[in-house]
């Protein structure tokens, strides 16, 4: 099969547009790989890969211990990149798109960056702590690269929804709450109001993350979105399943089939 386009991915898919967020490197780079690919059996339509960093401002207790752990493993942005291409030749055919904190991408340079994540098979990038008003160079080479920079939108003012909305391209992520990333019980009447508005100023699809953990999230998020971003649930489960991923060959496929099966189950629902 061909690999679609950010575009394409988002635009296509039913509800739910489903989203994992993996990070690179967590229990070690090859699980990653098996990880991913995973994804793409369990139906997700674009995968997102993490970058660890040391200080993960947006990320919850589950995502700042997990990137502790890829740290530990000597994961990098250029390392984690250099797995994409691992991917593809194991046949994954879904966009994969780049999440990494902006100060490794200055380390690098906004042009060598986007130029390594092309050359490394990606489809796109986004940077949590980049705002949206000090985007443009990213967004414009970005584009000269046919890669997406995805925009996210946190709950702000309806002129500053309109305005990152208008811009978005791919999909556009939308952060259910203010805060850091994780699981949670439920979602307020403010968070359901604020992804209908996000939604109806958005002309491309709307994904919505922090917080989604369970079947009942997505099916209560059905025609208020288009789609969900899970991570936190996912590497929860990763994390409650090191053991196993250090043993036999045989016990890290049941760990690997365990967190596929609730990722469906999350698809399905």
């Amino acid at each position: 099969m061909t690999r679609m386009s950010v575009n394409e991915a988002a635009k296509k898919a039913e509800y739910p547009l489903f989203i994992p967020f993996i990070m690179a490197g967590d229990p070690d780079p090859s699980t990653t790989i098996e990880l991913v690919l995973r994804m793409e059996e369990a139906g997700a339509h674009i995968v997102e890969l993490g970058i660890p960093y040391s200080d993960p401002l947006a990320d919850g207790p589950v995502l700042q211990r997990s990137a502790k752990r890829a740290l530990q493993q000597g994961m990098s942005l250029m390392r984690a990149m250099q797995l994409v291409p691992e991917m593809r030749k194991r046949g994954l055919t879904i966009p994969v798109i780049i999440f990494t904190y902006y100060n490794p991408v200055f380390q690098m340079g906004v042009k060598t960056f986007l130029d390594k994540v092309k050359e490394n098979e990606a489809d796109g990038v986004l940077i949590p702590d980049l705002p949206y008003e000090e985007s443009q160079e990213l967004t414009v080479t970005a584009k000269e690269n046919g890669l997406a920079n995805i925009s996210l939108v946190a709950p702000t003012s309806s002129t500053r929804i309109e305005k990152i909305a208008n811009k978005a391209e791919g999909f556009l992520y939308c952060v259910s709450s203010l805060g850091v990333t994780g699981t949670r019980e439920s979602f307020s009447e403010e968070a359901y109001t604020f992804i209908k508005n996000v939604n109806l100023s958005s002309k491309v699809p709307v994904a919505v993350g922090f917080g989604i953990s369970k079947p009942e999230h997505v099916e209560n998020l059905q025609g208020v979105c288009n789609g969900v971003i899970v991570g936190s649930a996912i590497m929860k489960k990763v994390e409650e399943r090191l053991s196993e991923f250090s043993q036999e060959e045989k016990m890290k496929q049941n760990a690997l089939q365990e967190i596929k099966s609730f990722v469906s189950s999350l698809i399905s629902s």
